[in-house]
């Protein structure tokens, strides 16, 4: 684990004893499966590190940006491989997931130790977004930084054909595993958002979505850029 981590829980601990009004900025990023995250958060934690260093009376604060971070620190926390941590995310759904009253049941799809896995993967970026000044992809994060003030929810999605080829241009799957995998993929994701929500998510869970297929990164990183800007979060 990369020392900026531990040096943000650290910092995040002392925040969590306190009012939640000092805590953030952050931004989270959801995405359908196809819809490449990680570049759009690079992006955003090398501008905003630069932004900080220009506006005035600011000091410089370097931003990052957290993926796989989380995956690993929870596996520290827990003393468990990051496989095994990552396995809670990728728990399937046997049955369409809002047909059934009590799908939001730990029994019904997750097991006791999945629990405490989860448990600690709220407590780990709940730290992480106070501690703020970080991108954080996945892992339920907009869910669990909704009550930070300054914090900005983004959602990546894009129509089903255009994200089976970005996963055929990347793999060596043909076009049936392709789809497949993308749909898989995505039941994952609904599924342990929605479960860490204990309801269905809804747009209204997001400030902003991109559609990937018609806007391109730069476009993406600028329109964030710019609401970062008009919501005085920067």
């Amino acid at each position: 684990m990369e020392n900026f981590l531990l040096d943000y829980l650290e910092k995040a601990d002392v925040g969590l004893k306190t009012n939640i009004e000092g805590a953030g900025p952050v931004i989270t990023i959801s995405r359908e499966c196809g819809c490449s995250a990680n570049h759009i958060a690079k992006g955003l934690s090398k501008i905003l590190t630069g932004y900080s260093s220009i506006s005035a009376g600011r000091k410089k604060t370097e931003w990052k940006w957290m993926n796989k971070e989380v995956i690993e620190e929870v596996a520290n926390e827990l003393q468990l491989t990051p496989e095994r941590v990552k396995s809670v995310f990728m728990k399937d759904a046997s049955t369409n997931l809002y047909e059934i009253q009590s799908v939001f049941s730990a029994e019904r799809v997750y097991d006791p130790e999945d629990e405490y896995v989860i448990e600690t993967v709220h407590k780990v970026i709940g730290r992480i977004a106070i501690a703020g000044n970080c991108v954080i992809v996945g892992r339920g994060a907009n869910i669990i930084a909704s009550d930070i003030p300054e914090r900005l929810s983004v959602k990546l999605y894009a129509p089903l054909e255009w994200r089976i080829k970005q996963i055929m241009n990347v793999s060596s799957m043909n076009y049936a595993d392709s789809r497949d995998y993308v749909k898989r993929v995505d039941r994952q994701r609904d599924l342990f958002v929605s479960h860490m929500a204990g309801r269905e998510i809804m747009n209204i869970d997001y400030d902003v979505a991109f559609n990937y297929a018609t806007l391109s990164p730069v476009q993406i990183i600028n329109n964030i850029i710019s609401l970062l800007k008009s919501k005085e979060i920067i």
